[in-house]
């Protein structure tokens, strides 16, 4: 069904994820971005993208926050709440959330899970957007579909762009506003175009390339 040796358009590309998805369940659309650079050791690409029509995922969010906060965002949709006694339990082993978010004033203390969080990519970041003052209204930006990224060691960002069951247009607009995000935060020292290849595929399924000339005005 896939050519591997070809690259397709963005929606044809989406088709294809979707007719290949078989899975009993309803699988996840990735994307992996190769970026058109070699990371040097301690280089990173990394920030937040508010997907227009969402990831289709449900997220647990943590928040830590002061107990004047609390309240604002318990009402804005977060899972998990809390101050020191988070830091606690967090301390003490507790990882049931799918993101963590913080107020700046509790980072000095937030410092101390560095060991635990930095390993599962959970550790919040200002870059990621996982670092706020108005907690509510980013509680509710990562219920809606905000997703956090990062580059890899590779050079490669991966990324949720929504759902098999999502119209293919839907998740073409969402791996749009992706590169507009990347391009936005990209290194200075890339030079050309942005990327080197991107790939999709379902959760399951076999990758299917994306022609990236069809993004040449985002992607310069």
């Amino acid at each position: 069904m896939v050519d591997a040796s070809k690259a397709y358009k963005p929606v044809e590309a989406f088709d294809l994820v979707k007719k290949a998805a078989t899975a009993k369940f309803t699988e996840t659309v990735d994307v992996a971005v190769k970026l058109n650079y070699a990371p040097k050791k301690g280089d990173s690409v990394r920030s937040s993208v508010s997907l227009p029509h969402g990831s289709g995922k449900k997220v647990k969010i943590a928040v830590l926050t002061s107990p004047s906060k609390i309240k604002e965002a318990e009402e804005a949709g977060a899972d998990v709440v809390g101050s020191e006694d988070l830091i606690e339990k967090i301390q003490g082993g507790f990882m049931d959330f799918d993101v963590l978010l913080a107020s700046p004033d509790m980072m000095p203390k937030v410092a101390r899970l560095g060991k635990i969080l930095g390993t599962k990519g959970l550790m919040p970041n200002p870059k990621s957007g996982t670092v706020s003052p108005e907690i509510g209204k980013t509680v509710k930006e990562f219920k809606a579909g905000k997703v956090e990224f990062r580059m890899d060691a590779g050079g490669v960002i991966h990324l949720v762009l929504g759902k098999v069951d999502f119209d293919s247009k839907k998740l073409a607009d969402n791996l749009k506003t992706v590169l507009e995000t990347i391009r936005k935060v990209k290194p200075s020292s890339i030079k050309g175009s942005l990327v080197k290849s991107i790939t999709v595929s379902s959760s399951m399924g076999p990758g299917v390339k994306i022609d990236h000339r069809e993004f040449t005005e985002i992607l310069q």
